[in-house]
């Protein structure tokens, strides 16, 4: 257990904990409804989730049409944000062999953060209905440091570590160019998961090392 290369671990959550495009989709459609636009297939909504729900509002809109004046988008986002606050756990589940990989590193004694960028309070709320709060050590969203400070900026990583007393011993685990942006902007080595909301091919996100199953993820770190 001390041979451990990592003293902790930070994940995404949209697309590498959960499969939330289960209710994030049902949202966005919603949305759009209510702005008699056309619905986006539901194979596409992954395509537009990632850097938090104004992003996917805003590539949603141009899929389907013409950006909105800023006074309608935000009315848009608000009530986006209101049907999905309402439903955030209606389907969304953790992924396949999730929590296994969760319990194998908690039990090697390795702390775990959530590093996201949607906003801290959902991410709470979320993971409260999903009963996964106490696995983390530290919860980080996309507006707990302030605006500009995001991933693929390096400043919420860097916050994970102090939280966890991580030092120079932490690695990322996401799916998405956010992640791994942020995990080389800190200096620290980041796993890419195959099967999230991947924007550009696993293989091209500029990960470490690339699983497709959690079961992979511990044997993953060993290696690094």
């Amino acid at each position: 257990m001390d041979s451990f290369p990592f003293t902790a671990i930070g994940f995404d959550l949209d697309g590498t904990l959960v499969d939330s495009a289960r209710d994030l989709g049902p949202a966005l459609q919603h949305t759009l409804t209510a702005l008699g636009r056309r619905a986006v297939p539901d194979g596409e909504v992954v395509n537009l989730i990632g850097g938090g729900a104004r992003a996917m509002l805003e590539r949603a809109l141009l899929l389907t049409g013409d950006p909105l004046p800023a006074d309608e988008f935000e009315a848009a986002l608000a009530g986006l944000m209101d049907h999905y606050t309402a439903h955030m756990a209606d389907h969304t589940v953790p992924y396949d062999g999730c929590l296994q990989a969760l319990d194998d590193l908690a039990a090697r004694g390795v702390l775990l953060a959530v590093v996201t960028n949607k906003a801290e309070h959902l991410a709470r709320l979320l993971l409260e209905a999903l009963d996964l709060t106490g696995r983390f050590a530290a919860i980080i969203g996309g507006d707990t440091l302030g605006p500009g400070r995001s991933k693929p900026r390096p400043d919420m990583i860097v916050e994970a570590i102090r939280l966890c007393g991580a030092s120079g011993r932490f690695a990322m685990v996401g799916d998405s160019t956010y992640d791994t942006g942020a995990a080389r902007a800190a200096g620290v080595p980041s796993v890419a998961l195959s099967f999230g909301y991947n924007d550009l091919p696993a293989a091209e996100l500029g990960a470490d090392a690339v699983i497709d199953h959690y079961d992979q993820l511990v044997p993953t770190l060993l290696r690094l």
